[in-house]
């Protein structure tokens, strides 16, 4: 294929890559009527136990394993239905294997929940029959993983299993002791150390809610809402239907956790209005791919890897969020700006904006009105309602209820006053956008639910299945009245067709939410055999140890394989596995190589490093099928489109190192006011960063200009880099004045100490601790308060002791450790000041490109607007 066609997109292959989330089969009668049934019924599974009736009633709560063991029944015996064994395997029915194989495989990962207490009683002693059970249900597991995500993902499950089995017989440092099949199948089926594990807990617990209430909101017609929006605002600008599309995507990509999906949606509409304005059908697929790919790294779904962070790192979710948000926002801002340039590049012009004509100053003035009036009425709600919930008591959640449903109809309301959005088609020519503000205000409406989520998540601070729940709760109430409710405004009312038809949308919504967790919900249990191997055989310190001696011991080439590891891994496994696999093996293994080279990483920091790299998996040639949706849509080459997104993608590549050495990019330990400064440089830096990476800003630029601006971006994203070599932030000082060092430290501040000893298993290590400073004021009363004891034996300072719980013993200090050496923060010249020379050889850049836009120096390139 080649970027010249112009028919429109490959239906089949649309379907075909559809399926990828939702199963193949297209069944019909009895066996369509049960799939449907049970993914309808898992769905309101997952409302009940999220819910808080279980308690109120008293009936139906179940343990945490408990609601694994069900929630993996319903994957598994869903994966059977809906996916064939092979692609020549029949699509409109299902064999009498699969059958078989689907009710035996929904047994076995039940076996938990129907005989729980049994189990309970024999902790650690399986009996013949429980490893029967645990051997079949691997088997089937693994076989519904080959069939709902494909090989790669199996076949690496199946390799930790065979290892686990074959220890003593592997050749030399990849030896270990082995386990018995007794114990294995006990590690993996029977406890949650395996299968059963934290990631199908999340999946359980919060991940489900979180898909199915995108696909409720999508249902509802909100994904049409935000394509019709990202256009009345954007598509007239110079390659508008290119911006349109990255922030339509983005919108998506808040509600959705599938980029093939979010690829699927938006691009049907985006892609062919790309093509109109100019864009090849290989960079407008690629515009969309990587827009829908990094609605994954957009709070607050993240394409599950939130809720698995939680998990991991061991911090609330809403600090997850806020640490994801800002790289989130900046590559966003950077795409667009991307897309820009292209356009500037082809010298493109916008479709015919649908608004009327007014001056930029009442342009702005009106935006800045609004925007100071919903921060008006922010502060009004939050204020308010803390006020009511002392005065109401225990009816508060009745009245705050009440408030929001006469907003809801309120908003039905005002937007009954404006034309029904209707679904484009996308083959069709399009003269004129539609107009903003009846655009924005006929779908107001579908922003409450959002609105509630991130009110329980930040305000509230409920957990996220919960906050989920009520979000989810809201959405179901608009999905079965807004059609009643508007066509009564409109004045053509007619009930029970509007509730039929709300009613069919609830189920269909039920329906897509549970098929689309059918992938998700077996890559967790899948990955958790791997995890669970990592856990039993020592084989995570094998590995890292394998990392560490190829990187040698060099922290930012670790980086680099630990990315390219990510990369390779992403080429066969979906973002959540592939997120799971390489966080449990290298997540520690960056951590303590940061410590030996004198960096202290956070773990969150090294968790979004891990799972940026993974949404590639969507992106990059040759299994990208995020690529493969967009090309069938653009008519392009899908190897082509993939390499042209990667090169798009590469800003979100560049943002992990960078908030590796600089963490206050993901808004560790900043202040507001220091947040948003950051936020307007970081952002300024990724836009140079994008403007280098394109080879294009004013004008064309030269080979040098690129290198300049790399230097520019990279300045102003770690200034910190320049001014550690101008100014030293630490003084060092021998370890004999570590007391006196301690004694003199600042209350905010921390030494940096050098320490050599032994790792868990013996093994001569070293690494670089933070001590901060203590309660106390001279150094004696700051080691006790610490709990640290040292003696000095033969001129070297030794650990002598530490305290029994105390902050020592937390921070790493341990018997017979030498401390090397102690480096003490010194006043440093602010690393701001290194922004200067950066924006002064920026303009310099700036003045050269200028003299060559001017008439008669163009080199050929259009002249930005």
């Amino acid at each position: 294929m080649t970027d010249n066609k112009t028919s429109g997109p490959d239906q089949a292959v649309l379907d075909e890559l559809a399926a990828a989330d939702t199963g193949g089969r297209k069944l019909s009668g009895f066996p369509n009527r049960l799939l449907l049934s049970v993914a309808a019924l898992w769905s309101l599974f997952q409302l009940w136990i999220a819910s808080p009736l279980p308690f109120v009633f008293g009936f139906g709560v179940f343990s945490a394993t408990e609601a694994r063991s069900i929630h993996l029944s319903f994957a598994v015996f869903l994966a059977f239905m809906a996916y064939p064994a092979l692609k020549r395997s029949p699509r409109e029915r299902m064999p009498i294997q699969d059958w078989v194989m689907a009710l035996v495989a929904a047994f076995c990962a039940s076996y938990l929940y129907v005989f729980y207490d049994q189990l309970a009683s024999r902790p650690g002693a399986p009996i013949l029959q429980d490893v029967i059970v645990g051997i079949v249900g691997i088997v089937l597991l693994l076989e519904a993983c080959r069939r709902s995500l494909g090989p790669p993902l199996t076949i690496i499950a199946l390799l930790f299993l065979i290892y686990s089995l074959a220890g003593p017989y592997m050749p030399g440092f990849l030896a270990h002791r082995g386990v018995s099949l007794s114990g294995l199948v006990n590690h993996q089926w029977l406890t949650t150390q395996g299968v059963f594990g934290i990631a199908l807990g999340v999946s359980t617990s919060f991940v489900f809610l979180f898909v199915l209430f995108g696909a409720l909101l999508d249902k509802a017609g909100a994904g049409n809402y935000f394509i019709k929006v990202a256009f009345s605002l954007l598509g007239h600008y110079r390659g508008g239907p290119a911006k349109a599309a990255v922030v339509s995507s983005g919108l998506t990509g808040l509600i959705s956790g599938s980029s093939i999906a979010n690829t699927v949606t938006t691009g049907t509409f985006t892609i062919p209005m790309m093509k109109r304005v100019g864009f090849s059908a290989t960079k407008a697929g690629a515009v969309e791919v990587s827009s829908s790919v990094n609605g994954q790294i957009m709070p607050p779904v993240m394409g599950a890897a939130a809720f698995l962070m939680v998990e991991y790192v061991g911090i609330p979710y809403i600090e997850v969020i806020k640490h994801a948000f800002l790289p989130a926002v900046i590559s966003y801002i950077a795409l667009l700006y991307i897309v820009h340039l292209e356009a500037m590049k082809a010298g493109m012009r916008g479709l015919p904006s649908g608004n009327p004509q007014r001056p930029w100053l009442n342009k702005i003035i009106g935006f800045l009105t609004g925007l100071v009036g919903i921060m008006a009425l922010a502060l009004v709600v939050y204020y308010g309602i803390g006020w009511l919930k002392p005065v109401l008591g225990e009816a508060a959640p009745w009245v705050i209820g009440g408030g929001v449903a006469l907003v809801y109809v309120g908003l039905l309301k005002l937007g009954a006053n404006y034309p029904e959005l209707e679904v484009d088609d996308p083959n069709q020519e399009v003269t004129k956008l539609p107009r903003t503000k009846p655009t924005v205000l006929v779908g107001l409406h579908y922003i409450l639910p959002v609105v509630v989520l991130v009110w329980c998540l930040m305000v509230e601070r409920l957990s996220p299945g919960l906050s989920a729940f009520w979000a989810t709760a809201f959405m179901i109430l608009i999905i079965l009245t807004q059609r009643p409710i508007d066509a009564y405004f409109r004045g053509k009312s007619d009930f029970v067709a509007d509730a039929r038809r709300g009613a069919i949308d609830l189920w269909e919504g039920l329906i897509d939410g549970a098929r689309n967790m059918i992938g998700i919900g077996i890559a967790t249990a899948t990955a958790g055999i791997i995890v669970g191997a990592v856990a039993q055989t020592g084989v995570g310190l094998v590995l890292a140890d394998l990392v560490e001696v190829l990187s040698m011991g060099n922290l930012l080439l670790m980086l680099l394989l630990t990315g390219i590891l990510s990369l390779i891994l992403g080429m066969g496994l979906p973002t959540t596995a592939n997120y799971i696999v390489v966080s449990a093996l290298l997540a520690p293994v960056i951590v303590q190589l940061g410590e030996q080279n004198g960096l202290i990483v956070p773990l969150i920091a090294v968790h979004l490093f891990v799972f940026y790299f993974g949404i590639m998996a969507d992106v990059t040639p040759p299994v990208g099928l995020a690529s493969f949706a967009a090309a069938a849509i653009s008519g392009a080459d899908p190897i082509r489109t993939g390499f042209q997104a990667f090169y798009y993608s590469l800003r979100t590549a560049a943002l992990p190192f960078l908030f590796i050495f600089n963490t206050d990019l993901l808004l560790i330990d900043v202040d507001l006011w220091h947040g948003i400064l950051i936020f307007i440089v970081a952002t300024f830096a990724m836009l140079i960063f994008a403007a280098a990476t394109q080879g294009f800003m004013l004008v064309r630029s030269r080979w040098y200009e690129s290198l300049l601006l790399l230097l520019v971006a990279f300045t102003l994203f770690r200034p910190g880099f320049w001014m550690d070599m101008v100014d030293a932030p630490y003084e060092t000082m021998p370890a004999t004045q570590f007391e006196q060092a301690l004694g003199e430290l600042d209350p905010d501040d921390h030494l940096m100490v050098r320490i050599d000893g032994l790792d868990a298993y013996g093994a001569p290590t070293s690494f670089v601790m933070q001590v901060p400073a203590t309660e106390g004021e001279t150094g004696s009363e700051r080691m006790a308060s610490l709990g640290l004891h040292l003696m000095q034996e033969d001129g070297q300072v030794l650990v002598d002791m530490t305290d029994f719980g105390s902050q020592a013993e937390k921070l790493g200090f341990d018997f017979d450790q030498q401390i090397v050496e102690v480096r003490v923060p010194r006043d440093q010249l602010p690393k701001e000041l290194m922004w200067i020379p950066a924006l002064l050889l920026f303009g310099l850049i700036v003045l050269l490109q200028r003299r060559r836009r001017e008439p008669g120096l163009a080199e050929g390139t259009t002249a930005a607007s």
